[in-house]
């Protein structure tokens, strides 16, 4: 028995109804962490921890991005970027992001919501004086959240630079 003036707790919350234009993209929604590897031609291969954050609010036609990575043995900081993901009702999906290098990109690319994939390709890296082209294709599958990236340089052709395995928390 509750003692007189004792507050009930709160009911339990529902999560905010999803936006139609994001629905799509619902499987990308939520806090992901976990590790992986970077390589290229011209700089030593590393492995990094991450963890990366897509939400949206409920009134908003748009997934907002942030994601950031350490090093996986030291735990020092190393990348950090953030934007804004714009799903499109015929399948394909605009992103702008900006790293805290001071690289901006533009991508654009597709979805497939039963697939749970998305494949992105760069239409503008601004403020890049190497980077000429990055594509990123991210899948969710068994509850994890994989992704592939891949660049070109004013050097290289477009070859892998980064993979990551990631859990939802």
């Amino acid at each position: 028995m509750e003692a007189a003036g004792a507050a009930s707790p709160p009911p339990p919350t529902e999560p905010p109804p999803t936006h139609p234009a994001v629905a799509p993209l619902a499987f990308l929604l939520g806090k992901w962490r976990g590790e992986g590897e970077g390589s290229f031609p011209t700089i030593s291969s590393f492995r990094y921890g991450e963890e990366l954050l897509s939400s949206h609010h409920p009134s908003k036609p748009v997934i907002s991005y942030t994601q950031k990575t350490w090093k996986a043995a030291s735990g020092e900081p190393m990348h950090a970027e953030s934007g804004y993901w714009r799903p499109r009702p015929d399948g394909s999906v605009d992103v702008v992001i900006a790293q805290s290098t001071g690289l901006a990109k533009v991508q654009k690319g597709s979805y497939d919501a039963e697939k749970k994939t998305v494949a992105l390709q760069s239409e503008l890296v601004g403020n890049a004086s190497k980077v000429k082209q990055i594509t990123r294709t991210f899948q969710v599958a068994d509850g994890e959240l994989s992704y592939v990236v891949q660049m070109a340089t004013i050097t290289t052709s477009l070859q892998p630079h980064l993979k990551a395995l990631l859990n939802r928390i």
